[in-house]
């Protein structure tokens, strides 16, 4: 190994080499050509090409000698001011993956090219040209979803808002590592969003028109029974068509999922018909991480006066945990200037996320950083936007200025800044800590705006799956006080009051939603599923027939049904809306485990087995599952795959003296003598007052020959139960003996 001396001396002597013969190697450089081949394709192929090939983004492309020599010197130009490539971050704040930003020596190239004459040079220094697929920036998709009717934009107008529904076609589930939204006419769009509808909600509530696209730009979608939020940069931006997830982090799609695509759509002087395509690349492999998005936004103060050239507007969010950010996503219409992020730490230091100086709504995109920041809990996340509603700003698109306010046309204005972050550092056993984001989030909304009542919605949903159930029922009411009439808040009402307890006025929130909303399944569903419990079967069969009127092929209202119908005693009725459940949904946790328990009083016990199997794939905590699975195995003559699923559930529930008891049982059974007694005095430990247990550990320990212990425990049963009559006639019997 060399020492750092001599590294040193053959640093300094080839410093000395270098200064000895200055003039030689200057003229050197000075006379070398500069050429397309060797200087200027390796510069075009890396930051310009991603655009500028056929079919791609850019207006022509960018890919051979001649392509270039006809843009040549429009090329010097754009890259001159710094207009092209196209990318706002200004450097060194934030260090972002995919930089088309050129240096200082690379603009200079290119002008000295130029000038020098648009030389194409050697052949054989020329770089291989990239090879894009002549529609999919990514390549061809795996999936590819399309507009069945396209939409006619007229010529002039306002703004347009138009949402499409792409049903997921495939009937198993996917994970989606990258998408890419090709639309038919791009000039036209100012951008689009895609939503995942878990329910496919929307196409629903609009079940006759739904394929011709519907208006509006603030749509609802029913999000279903678990937290799943907006995780995803599923924005197609003009500068961002494509957008790929990080490694470990695709999304995913199931069968009977829809995507909406949320189009805003600019008149461009002629009429359009617009259409749209979704590629969507599969992953392999699922998720292993589960990401959100987190905002930052200013919209209820922008009040732009005509003339204003310094309008500001912030915002701020402290993380109530640690958080990994991995993008950032700015956004404001055409008088935005300046937009910064960055973030406080909890020591003070000031972390830049992104600082735009010069904004162009044209050249907007979702930005990913080289490597994810970290931001430890108590962090303060700011944004702050400088707008520019003078005559002097040339993307304004009004002449003369006049008054701008917050809106979604591209002539309002928004303030956005959008973070993909995901938690770290948390606890295995706590909550999703995407709920705690979300219940900060929503709480800081709240706050600066008291009647804002979808941020009043989704803090009373994050409190619900924080078992805050009397903040959730207190915040939705508040909605109420502004919606009375609305259906979804008064079924999740009804969800929050039964979760606390309070069943009376469950079912009057759940009746009202369905006075409200007598087509909607949900509210429907879930008085049915109080009155199960309360073994109301005869009011909840009615029910659940009313959901089925609605929503046939709803299999978690066959299930419920099967229970209802299994409460009153009609077993075959109930095995038949059971069978129906599963074949709609292969999945149904309730079905297989009916069908599974079913199947073990019918002594089919291979049948028990595979139906219990599966439902404990579903919920593999589930205690229930487990021991009745562990029966069917016990029963079939399978001791030791019995002891396994009793085993686990030890894990779960390790202070559950009746597991303990179980599984001595079996332990005994199989011969295990030693272990079926300590298992049995665990199960005593934890309930030390159980004459049964006692006697049972008698019986354990005279058939092991510790006869004294024995009579000990038959003697402790009679102490605790003196007309335990086993306990009395085994200890008679070992007196005898």
């Amino acid at each position: 190994m060399r020492s750092p001396a001599y590294t040193l001396a053959i640093a300094l002597l080839a410093c000395m080499l270098s200064a000895a013969k200055p003039a030689q190697q200057n003229s050197s450089a000075a006379s070398a050509p500069v050429t397309w081949n060797h200087d200027i394709s390796p510069i075009v192929y890396r930051n310009c090409a991603v655009c500028h090939h056929p079919g791609g983004g850019g207006p022509f492309s960018l890919l051979s000698f001649r392509d270039a020599l006809r843009w040549s010197r429009q090329i010097a130009d754009v890259t001159g001011s710094r207009y092209m490539p196209p990318w706002l971050p200004a450097p060194g704040y934030g260090d972002f993956a995919g930089t088309r930003r050129l240096t200082d020596e690379q603009i200079a190239l290119i002008r000295k090219w130029v000038e020098s004459g648009m030389k194409e040079g050697d052949p054989a220094e020329a770089p291989t040209p990239p090879h894009f697929d002549t529609t999919w920036q990514l390549g061809k998709p795996d999936l590819v979803l399309t507009i069945d009717r396209p939409f006619t934009l007229a010529a002039s107008g306002t703004d347009v808002f138009q949402n499409f529904v792409f049903p997921y076609t495939l009937s198993q589930t996917h994970f989606i590592r990258a998408v890419e939204i090709l639309p038919s006419v791009p000039a036209a769009v100012h951008h689009a969003n895609i939503l995942i509808d878990r329910t496919a909600s929307f196409r629903r509530a609009h079940p006759t028109d739904w394929q011709d696209g519907i208006p509006g730009m603030e749509i609802q979608l029913d999000a279903g029974n678990s937290f799943d939020p907006d995780s995803h940069f599923l924005f197609w931006k003009p500068d961002t068509p494509a957008l790929e997830e990080p490694d470990g982090m695709p999304w995913h799609l199931d069968p009977g999922n829809d995507l909406v695509l949320n189009m805003h759509l600019k008149p461009s002087g002629k009429p359009e018909i617009v259409s749209a395509q979704i590629g969507l690349y599969f992953s392999a492999e699922p998720a292993v991480d589960h990401p959100m998005l987190l905002q930052l936004e200013d919209d209820r103060d922008l009040d732009i006066p005509p003339g204003a050239r310094n309008f500001v507007v912030e915002d701020e969010l402290t993380l109530p945990i640690d958080v990994k950010v991995f993008g950032v996503y700015p956004h404001a219409h055409y008088l935005g200037r300046k937009l910064a992020g960055w973030a406080i730490l909890p020591n003070q230091q000031k972390k830049w996320l992104i600082r735009i100086p010069s904004w162009d709504i044209d050249r907007q995109s979702v930005y990913h950083y080289r490597e994810p920041i970290l931001l430890p809990r108590g962090t303060v996340l700011h944004m702050r936007y400088v707008y520019d509603n003078s005559a002097d700003n040339i993307h304004n698109p009004t002449s003369p200025p006049v008054r701008v306010r917050s809106g979604n046309r591209s002539i309002d204005e928004m303030a956005h800044l959008w973070l993909q972050v995901l938690p770290v550092n948390t606890p295995k056993d706590g909550p999703d800590p995407r709920i705690l984001l979300e219940k900060a989030w929503m709480e800081h909304r709240v706050k600066r705006g008291p009647d804002d009542v979808i941020a009043r919605y989704n803090l009373a949903a994050a409190e619900a799956a924080l078992a805050e159930y009397t903040a959730a029922a207190a915040d939705y009411r508040r909605v109420l006080a502004v919606h009375p009439n609305d259906a979804r808040t008064l079924n999740s009402l009804g969800a929050a009051l039964q979760s606390a307890g309070d069943l009376i006025q469950a079912q009057t929130a759940f009746q009202q939603a369905i006075d409200r909303a007598p087509d909607s399944c949900d509210a429907e569903f879930n008085l049915a599923g109080l009155q199960l419990k309360l073994s109301q079967f005869d009011q909840a069969e009615s029910h659940l027939r009313a959901v089925l009127r609605h929503c046939p092929d709803d299999a978690s209202a066959h299930s419920a049904l099967g229970l209802a119908l299994a409460g009153k005693g009609d077993s075959a009725a109930a095995q038949a809306e059971f069978e129906r459940a599963l074949s709609l949904d292969p999945s149904d946790f309730t079905a297989l485990y009916h069908l599974g328990e079913n199947a073990i009083e019918a002594g089919s016990l291979d049948r028990a087995i595979d139906f219990l199997q599966k439902a404990s794939a579903q919920r593999p905590d589930d205690l229930d599952t487990l021991e009745h699975l562990a029966m069917a195995f016990a029963e079939s003559g399978r001791t030791a795959d019995a002891l396994t699923q009793l085993h686990a559930a030890e894990k779960i529930a390790p202070s559950d003296p009746a597991l303990h008891a179980l599984v001595s049982q079996l332990l005994a059974s199989a011969g295990s003598l030693a272990e079926a007694v300590e298992e049995q005095k665990q199960a005593l430990q934890l309930q030390a007052n159980d004459a049964d247990g006692w006697n049972n550990l008698g019986v354990l320990e005279a058939r092991a020959g510790k006869t004294e212990a024995a009579r000990a425990d038959f003697q402790h049963a009679l102490q605790l139960a003196p007309n335990h009559a086993q306990a009395r006639a085994n200890l008679a019997r070992l007196n005898r003996q």
